[in-house]
């Protein structure tokens, strides 16, 4: 990793877990979001893919949802992040980054043999909007090394028959996802919608697919971010605390 990137130890709780991020490796709402809306559990066989700092496997870990995790990224610099993280706080043996293209996993990983992976993709079309000239931020939003295609494709090989795969995105793009998964034999079984405020258009989805499952979608409750407010704090209020310390 380039050692003049600048790097900074992000609180998660008041308790003292952090992790490390830096100015292209950070993470926002939506990856607290998504740890939640994945619904793991402690026997899931986990894989992040596009993990960054390992936001939404660290998340986890901290919650005591999962037992191990396997954050995969194609940035040495995310895996630095991450495995600097998983050192310091001693959790080597439950965090497991791998330093690999989605597009060419390697054979541990196309086991079919997962049974929950999550993905906070780039949000970004190629050739859509203004692309960020830092190589490293326009990867992480717009589609130029991860596709959603991409994404679905290592999936469907990585899960087992009935595994999960949990990814967030934008509104806009619901549909072309849905058609996707579908198609590829992920089939969506369950989406939820967040706001700012319920007057106000979602700004995110949220969306469950299962391997190999049949049609049948269920339509949560719409989440607002400024009015759900025992749930939102619940889904990430151990964040917020942890910056009383500092």
């Amino acid at each position: 990793m380039d050692q003049s990137v600048n790097i900074k130890k992000e609180p998660l709780d008041r308790k003292g877990a952090f992790l490390y991020v830096s100015k292209h490796h950070a993470f926002g709402t939506d990856a607290l979001l998504l740890a939640d809306f994945a619904n793991a559990k402690k026997k899931d066989a986990y894989v992040d893919l596009g993990t960054g700092c390992g936001i939404i496997p660290f998340a986890l870990l901290r919650d005591q949802k999962v037992e191990k995790a396997i954050g995969v990224d194609i940035s040495r610099e995310a895996i630095f992040l991450a495995q600097k993280t998983a050192e310091e706080r001693g959790l080597t043996d439950r965090f497991f980054p791998k330093l690999a293209d989605l597009r060419d996993l390697p054979a541990e990983l196309k086991t079919g043999k997962f049974t929950l992976v999550t993905c906070n993709p780039p949000y970004f079309a190629e050739g859509s909007g203004i692309k960020n000239p830092d190589n490293v931020e326009a990867t992480a939003r717009h589609e130029t090394d991860c596709t959603i295609d991409d994404v679905l494709d290592a999936a469907f090989k990585m899960l087992n028959t009935a595994g999960r795969l949990c990814i967030c995105h934008r509104p806009e793009r619901l549909t072309e996802i849905l058609s996707k998964m579908s198609e590829k034999k992920i089939e969506p079984k369950r989406i939820r919608f967040v706001c700012q405020r319920f007057s106000l258009p979602p700004f995110l989805v949220l969306i469950e697919g299962k391997k190999c499952s049949k049609a049948g979608l269920k339509i949560m409750p719409t989440l607002s971010l400024t009015e759900c407010e025992e749930e939102v704090r619940a889904i990430y209020g151990d964040y917020k605390e942890g910056y009383k310390l500092y």
